[in-house]
């Protein structure tokens, strides 16, 4: 079969598209891949960079839609069924080994492109705001890098729960985009921007923060944070260095830092996938759907990986097989 592989630690570069053998099946689920989703991590993997470092030949990709192929006795899945699924590895290829307790039903009401943007980025940010960071309805949510696949989860999800969203944005040519997934404000990422969010509260500042960035901006996000206030710590995208907090104004401002580390906590609590999945599958039947995906070839995706290193993809990004 077909797959893109890692053949070297050099980002993008090393990416080849070429045969490999069919995946064994064993006591795993074979699913035939219909669209294979893109997350940052897998940009680090590629660099060897991320915490989880592969010497190559490895296939990545994380995040998978498509039918069951095979699956074990007792698995209660069907062959012929729509599945999504978080494999780890090997989602870049056209049929993939899962292990069962990772796949869960799509939903009737999308597609497969759309069931991966809902894996990594949504079951992300579902688990970081509904469990992590207990958000209430009615509270008021400041998402930064808000045009990426994880800043569009966390607006959609975090409307879909009652909240009202802050969005910044660092590409000027993406604030309609922005807005148009549901942010209540918009406001670009320039040099007075805590000034900016801090008017849009009425100087109350904002319940929550989602930064997938890191960076310099996390000390303002700090700043900006009302009383009781959680900063949700998703990644550091800017690769300016992981920040550090003086906990003394954590404790003095009663405001919280809180990690989201969403693939570790599912090694240990394989079952969250199920719970999570259930949670997300309940926002979809009430007309949550994630905004039309940007798609690749699964032979050009080193191409679309570079498109997403290069800040070009609004949304989220996905290589159909």
């Amino acid at each position: 079969m077909k797959a893109l592989v890692a053949q070297a630690l050099t980002g993008t570069d090393g990416l080849a598209y070429t045969d490999v053998d069919d995946p064994v099946s064993g006591d795993a689920v074979i699913v035939d891949v219909g669209a294979a989703g893109v997350c940052f991590p897998d940009l680090l993997l590629l660099r060897g960079e991320y915490q989880l470092r592969l010497e190559p030949p490895f296939i990545p990709g994380m995040e998978v839609a498509g039918t069951v192929r095979s699956a074990p006795q007792g698995s209660n899945l069907a062959v012929g069924q729509r599945v999504s699924a978080m494999t780890m590895l090997g989602g870049y290829a056209k049929r993939v080994a899962v292990a069962a307790s990772s796949v869960v039903p799509t939903p009737d009401a999308i597609d497969d492109a759309s069931a991966t943007a809902l894996l990594g980025n949504y079951y992300t940010m579902y688990f970081a705001l509904q469990r992590r960071a207990a958000l209430r309805a009615g509270e008021t949510v400041l998402v930064l890098g808000s045009a990426g696949g994880i800043g569009v989860a966390s607006i959609q999800i975090a409307k879909a729960l009652g909240a009202r969203v802050v969005a910044l944005v660092h590409r000027a040519e993406a604030l309609d985009f922005v807005a148009s997934v549901g942010a209540d404000v918009v406001l670009p990422l320039t040099e007075g921007w805590k000034q900016a969010v801090l008017d849009a509260t009425g100087w109350r500042g904002v319940d929550v923060v989602v930064d997938p960035v890191g960076g310099d901006a996390f000390d303002d996000a700090i700043r900006v944070l009302a009383p009781e206030g959680r900063l949700l710590v998703i990644g550091f995208a800017a690769g300016q260095g992981i920040p550090t907090v003086k906990v003394n104004r954590l404790l003095l401002r009663n405001v919280s830092v809180v990690g989201v580390g969403w693939g570790e906590f599912l090694r240990h609590e394989p079952a969250a996938q199920a719970e999570v999945g259930a949670g997300l599958a309940a926002l979809v039947a009430a007309g949550l759907r994630p905004p039309a995906p940007v798609t690749y070839p699964l032979a050009d995706g080193a191409a679309g990986l570079q498109a997403l290193a290069d800040g070009k993809i609004k949304g989220k990004l996905v290589l159909l097989p």
